[in-house]
């Protein structure tokens, strides 16, 4: 290990003393201008990060392919935005035989070789892409099932036949309790981001699945962060796992070296106005703001949007063709602002983020790391800035202690103040509104909102024939009580509030049958007046 550099050593330290020794010696590979040729990798999965210009691996792929590759199964740790989906996906996509390749077992009829776990539906999204573009010279069925979308597409892409399937614990748990998702032959399992998924409270459904898979499988566990819970259970269904972690030896902090982090005391009633200070600043591309709740996502959304700025937001209110729809407009460019809640911190890597805002104060630091893990990615520099009210002045402190920060107490900032202008190189004279000449951007109607046959919402063709959703096994029709379609003498759906006969459906008919009222006084009969 001499010579070695320090994040190498650390690495190689942290390893458990029961791991062998070709594991021990794989951590410590010399990452310096190694490239994805001097690993046993595929060339056709070479080849195609080639075509996206991706050919050297980062520090936590090149320490975990050697173990990976070797199907040795693994705990990887390292900062966000730094390369942990190939690290598990070029093992994984190794491993994982096509359809038109030799060896592929024609008894496997199309089930799933490998699954990976995530905890958000944007994840899902965003895993599920760097796989297919690392096969795309291979014919590797990639399938995603995740919240959100109509279950038919999906249960009918795994009866087509399906090779990797990425999703969430939620619908991954339905399909395999309908029986549509069979992981009897799944050799490879990853858990991505699995310290979010045990806050979210997915523990059981993981659980569920992992019991669902071969025992004799290979596993891999991989996350920003990794608290001691997580370990523990990672490692009762592991076998004699490395723990890899891997850092810059030039970046001992635990945020990312490459993004500025900056602070500020601002008042709850001026954050607007600063922030649209902030949106001006020079040289500012895509931004994502992060919010607590839904209702203020909404909110500052349509604030920026009121001020002339291409804002659309993120969050759990909406439906899923609407957040597929702000992400897709983000990503081309349509809108540059994307406001968020932390359902968007973990899975969106989008290039050219130049600046990450906490309009309001994260919960801990792992928040704050994975909010600002969404710039500065892939060595790229980036901004982080962080709005602290009042009230949120001891919690910020503890961020800011564990994170070693150096800003315990931020100053007192407001939309005027020259500090803010210069800190982050606004234009003097810069207002809270975006001068139309600066309103470039399509904004987000540019982009069209897919109709995902989402659950508990209306289709297009119903839209157009003014149709609401029927639960699913109901037949459509008029509800009766208890929630009971009324039928026809024939058995047909009626449509006439319930009521059969020659003159069903006619206004007349409708009168007669009304059920006749008689007016009473003590519970005796009241005759009508003449």
């Amino acid at each position: 290990m001499d010579g070695q550099p320090d994040d190498l050593r650390t690495a190689a330290d942290a390893v458990p003393t029961d791991i062998p020794t070709g594991s021990r010696a794989a951590a410590s590979v010399q990452t310096v201008d190694a490239t994805f040729t001097d690993f046993d990798v595929r060339p056709q999965i070479i080849d195609a990060l080639a075509d996206v210009g991706i050919s050297h691996p980062f520090p936590i792929q090149a320490m975990t392919l050697p173990v990976a590759l070797t199907r040795q199964d693994i705990i990887g740790q390292a900062k966000t935005g730094t390369g942990k989906t190939l690290g598990f996906g070029i093992p994984l996509l190794e491993h994982t035989t096509a359809v038109n390749e030799p060896g592929y077992d024609d008894l496997r009829a199309g089930k799933p070789q490998a699954m990976v776990v995530v905890p958000t539906r944007e994840l899902a999204v965003q895993v599920a892409g760097d796989l297919a573009t690392a096969s795309t010279r291979r014919k590797v069925r990639i399938v995603q099932v995740y919240g959100g979308r109509a279950y038919e597409p999906q249960v009918d892409a795994l009866r087509r036949g399906a090779d990797v399937v990425v999703g969430t614990p939620g619908r991954m748990i339905d399909l395999l309790n309908q029986r549509a998702l069979d992981l009897s032959q799944v050799t490879t399992v990853v858990l991505d981001e699995a310290d979010e998924m045990l806050d979210l409270g997915f523990l059981p459904d993981v659980e569920k699945l992992i019991a669902a898979t071969p025992a004799a499988r290979h596993t891999m566990l991989f996350s920003a962060t990794m608290p001691g819970p997580v370990v523990a259970m990672a490692r009762r269904y592991m076998t004699r796992p490395t723990h890899i972690r891997a850092a810059d030896p030039d970046d001992a902090g635990q945020t990312v070296k490459d993004v500025r982090q900056l602070a500020y005391r601002a008042h709850a009633l001026d954050k607007v106005e600063v922030l649209a200070r902030l949106l001006q600043a020079r040289g500012r591309g895509l931004t994502i703001v992060f919010v607590r709740t839904k209702r203020t996502a909404a909110k500052v959304a349509d604030e920026l949007t009121e001020r002339g700025f291409a804002a659309g937001a993120i969050h759990g209110d909406l439906g899923q063709g609407a957040r597929e729809q702000a992400l897709r407009a983000f990503r081309h460019g349509k809108v540059d602002v994307l406001v968020a809640t932390d359902v968007a911190a973990r899975g969106i890597d989008v290039d050219d983020v130049t600046h990450v805002v906490n309009y309001q104060c994260p919960e801990d630091e792992k928040v704050y790391l994975h909010r600002t893990g969404r710039t500065g990615r892939a060595g790229s520099s980036g901004t982080a800035v962080t709005f602290v009210d009042w009230d949120d002045v001891p919690r910020w402190s503890l961020i800011d202690k564990a994170l070693e920060l150096g800003s315990p107490e931020p100053p007192e900032t407001y939309s005027t103040s020259p500090q803010l202008y210069a800190d982050l190189d606004i234009p003097d004279g810069t207002g809270g509104t975006l001068p139309r000449a600066q309103r470039t951007r399509a904004g987000l109607a540019a982009e069209e909102i897919e109709d995902l046959g989402e659950t508990g919402k209306r289709s297009a063709a119903q839209r157009e024939r003014g149709e609401t959703r029927e639960p699913r096994g109901k037949t459509r029709g008029t509800r009766g009580r208890g929630g009971k379609t009324s039928r026809g003498r024939d058995g047909s759906p009626d449509r006439t509030g319930g009521k059969t006969g020659d003159r069903a459906g006619s206004p007349s008919n409708e009168r007669a049958d009304r059920r006749p009222r008689r007016r009473t006084r003590g519970g005796k009969p009241i005759a009508p007046e003449s």
